[in-house]
């Protein structure tokens, strides 16, 4: 940690975190079953028991302000080769030509929290990238994503630094941007590595298949055909009611873990932040 964090974890380090519905052969441990709101937090330890022998081996974690978690104790569990060979990660081609993305509204007409989270996370990333220099944006849903934090946390004085996408699937940029927009693995967690000198901003790579690959626009031609590079939306795309806004709690995560921080004008950006968590850029408004 390079800056203050409200809390860290006390449990025993070396665990290995899996989602509950991936946890067989366990059972609840009914007298470590305690929680606050509705669910469990783990207060009282290993609430999980191997149903076989009873020994206590895990501790799920499922309350209301905490991620679903099962956490295997180091000292109870052990890691063993699986049957067969090991999956081989997704090559970036195979990403890049099947395009799943994550769309930034849901259904219901909000922002996706998905989208929040993963614009917090790299919008940490973007301000280390910046050197505490304005950032040029290249429009549409980047500037919707990026814009109006980047207005509030960096001053606006020039000289300029230029952002643009880059990564599996896309022609490089032209010009070369001192910053790139590139996606991070969905399995192995790396940033994709862009030519150049440009510095690598990661991004989660559903929400920058997204931003490289997605337009809007649906192309329904109107009565008597559509003239030549016209697309009309129908129906119309949603509209969220409020201006999108980046978590501010993953930004302020993620920035605590990045050295960067301990510059001076990067710790205020952080402690104004913690100071106001939804204050501009961080509110609806």
């Amino acid at each position: 940690m390079f800056a203050p964090v409200p809390s860290l974890s006390f449990g025993a380090p070396g665990a290995i975190v899996l989602a509950p519905g991936d946890t067989r052969s366990t059972v609840l441990i009914p007298e470590r079953c305690d929680g606050r709101c509705m669910g469990l937090d783990g207060r009282d330890g290993p609430n999980l028991a191997c149903a076989n022998c009873g020994q206590a081996v895990a501790t799920r974690i499922d309350d209301c302000s905490y991620w679903q978690s099962t956490r295997l104790a180091p000292n109870a569990v052990r890691r063993v080769p699986g049957d067969g060979p090991t999956p081989r990660p997704v090559e970036w081609a195979v990403l890049a030509e099947e395009r799943e993305s994550t769309p930034p509204v849901e259904p219901s007409g909000h922002w996706s929290p998905r989208w929040e989270a993963a614009v917090g996370s790299a919008l940490a990333h973007l301000l280390v990238a910046s050197a505490g220099a304005p950032v040029t944006l290249p429009g549409g849903l980047v500037t919707s994503a990026f814009g109006r934090a980047l207005d509030a946390l960096l001053p606006r004085e020039l000289p300029t630094k230029g952002l643009a996408l880059a990564g599996p699937g896309l022609p490089p940029p032209d010009p070369a941007p001192d910053i790139a927009l590139v996606p991070r693995h969905p399995q192995t967690g790396r940033a994709w590595q862009p030519p150049g000198t440009a510095v690598a901003v990661p991004l989660a790579a559903d929400v920058w298949l997204h931003l490289a690959f997605h337009d809007e626009r649906s192309a329904v031609p109107v009565t008597g055909g559509t003239p030549e590079g016209v697309l009309r939306d129908d129906p119309l795309p949603m509209h969220p009611p409020h201006l999108f806004r980046p978590d501010s709690a993953v930004f302020l995560h993620t920035l605590a873990r990045l050295p960067a921080v301990r510059q001076p004008w990067l710790r205020g950006v952080h402690d104004r932040v913690r100071a106001e968590p939804y204050a501009r850029p961080f509110s609806f408004g």
